[in-house]
């Protein structure tokens, strides 16, 4: 067994090991985020493992989603992914060898005798545990031919200790573990001795998880520390157990808090990936009063001991704040980008390059941008919301039909001169500059809010103003106009 100064010289190597059943969960995501940070922080690699051994749950969508899920958010990992589901093989081989030393046993209870075992002990009220009735039986007891199954032969005395990097100093008793099962009847391995070998295989030095998994540690330590008597060469890991991500109301992140997978936030509360690498890093992690941290300073600050031992809770608000922060550092081009895949083929580009730097300053989603750009590229006549609607009544109409004809004549289309004909016009009026803005905001964008209004004349254009203002001034103003 390797002792605490060789762990510490051996290159550190962690893993992120889903099972793909489903989307990347925003919990997993945080996990693979801890990995990705420690081994790069400690100048070590830092690896993905497809854990795919359920094959009726398991999927090449999910897969794919997860991969995707992890890419945007920028988690490059150092070699290809590993599938579990490659390797029974040697899982198979690593039981065998267990069972040849002594240290596992072959198990022919029947699924009847094992169902009124666990009877009689829900009964009497006792732990749901297998009672090792084949551990120190002779195979000639059983029928020839009888199917079994190879089971650890766990120590039923002293205890097992576990320095865990977050948890700090865990014990458990030996005897509250049973002697579970490494291979199933069929000869395909279980989850628990599947993930020892390959963690192994793959030279994981650090095993960064939830603390749902701690229990494991304890079931796993056994198979390593048996394979390392029967051949040297597996030390025990360094385990560091996190605490789960819980919900405002302090239950575990469930689908009724909102959004759980990573993808929903990418396309449906439009989270930059910059905003979420963040945010994640924070939840549970921190170091001194610093919320702002980009991914450089990330990789030299991260480290284990800045892990907290209590349960994260999502904060929704927080992320979005922290995500409008990042859309506003964005490059323009690069938000123009993304919003105009939303948008559609309509969309264009290089406009909504232009307009990003007004339409962002109060974004805190892609979302929000993409509707607060969505008057650019409407059709005529707008569709208007009912709030829009109300502020375009007779009185304002005949105000927007005054200002189109200035307007019309206006060779200097820029912010300033549209800006000093407008207040210009008001004052003629008697009146205060929000009694036209707002009829006019309404008349060009369809909605009551938006960018200033005379950023909006310019990035609309001379041309396509008019034609939406004069459109309301009269039924017939856009054919006139035309």
């Amino acid at each position: 067994m390797a002792s605490d100064s060789d762990s510490k010289t051996r290159q550190v190597v962690t893993r992120f090991a889903p099972s793909p059943t489903g989307y990347l969960h925003i919990g997993g995501a945080r996990t693979a985020l801890f990995n990705w940070l420690y081994a790069r922080h400690h100048g070590g690699r830092a690896l993905l493992r497809i854990e795919d051994t359920d094959r009726k749950r398991s999927t090449p969508d999910a897969i794919e989603k997860i991969i995707d899920g992890l890419d945007w958010l920028g988690l490059d990992f150092d070699e290809a992914p590993v599938f579990q589901s490659d390797r029974a093989e040697r899982h198979a081989e690593v039981a065998h060898k267990l069972l040849e030393a002594g240290h596992a046993y072959k198990c022919f209870a029947t699924p009847e005798e094992l169902e009124d075992m666990r009877a009689e002990q829900r009964a009497n009220k006792q732990p749901m545990r297998y009672d090792r009735r084949w551990r120190d039986r002779d195979e000639s007891e059983a029928p020839d031919g009888a199917p079994f199954v190879i089971r650890l032969k766990v120590p039923t005395e002293g205890a097992a200790t576990i320095q865990d990097a977050v948890q700090g100093e865990v014990t458990v008793n030996n005897a509250e573990i049973d002697d579970y099962v490494l291979l199933r009847a069929d000869g395909t391995p279980t989850y628990m001795l599947a993930v020892v070998v390959d963690d192994h295989d793959m030279g994981v030095t650090h095993i960064i998880r939830g603390d749902d998994h701690l229990n494991n540690a304890f079931r796993q330590l056994p198979i390593i520390r048996a394979m390392d008597t029967i051949e040297g060469g597996w030390p025990d890991p360094v385990y560091a157990h996190v605490p789960l991500i819980h919900g405002s109301d302090g239950a575990k992140m469930s689908k009724r808090h909102g959004a759980v997978g990573v993808e929903a936030y990418r396309d449906e509360e439009g989270v930059l990936p910059e905003a979420l690498f963040n945010y994640l890093l924070r939840l549970g992690w921190g170091h001194g009063d610093r919320e702002e941290i980009t991914k450089a300073e990330a990789i030299e600050l991260f480290d284990l001991d800045g892990v907290g031992k209590g349960p994260a809770r999502f904060d929704i608000k927080k992320l979005q704040h922290l995500n409008g922060h990042y859309i506003r550092e964005a490059d323009d081009a690069r938000l123009a980008e993304i919003v105009a895949a939303r948008i559609g083929p309509k969309a264009d580009v290089a406009l909504l390059t232009e307009a990003m730097p007004v339409l962002k300053t109060r974004a805190k989603s892609i979302v929000e941008l993409a509707d607060g750009a969505a008057f650019l590229f409407a059709s005529r006549p707008l569709e208007m919301t009912e709030k829009a609607a109300k502020l375009l009544d007779d009185d304002a109409r005949h105000r927007l039909a005054g200002l189109s004809k200035m307007l019309h004549v206006q060779n200097d289309w820029t912010i300033e001169a549209l800006e000093a004909t407008t207040k210009s016009y008001a004052e003629q009026l008697e009146l205060g500059l929000g009694k036209l803005a707002q009829p006019m905001r309404a008349a060009l964008t369809g909605t009551t809010t938006s960018p200033g209004i005379f950023d909006v004349l310019v990035l609309l254009g001379k041309e396509e103003s008019l034609l939406r203002i004069d459109a309301q001034v009269s039924p017939t103003g856009t054919e006139k106009n035309e």
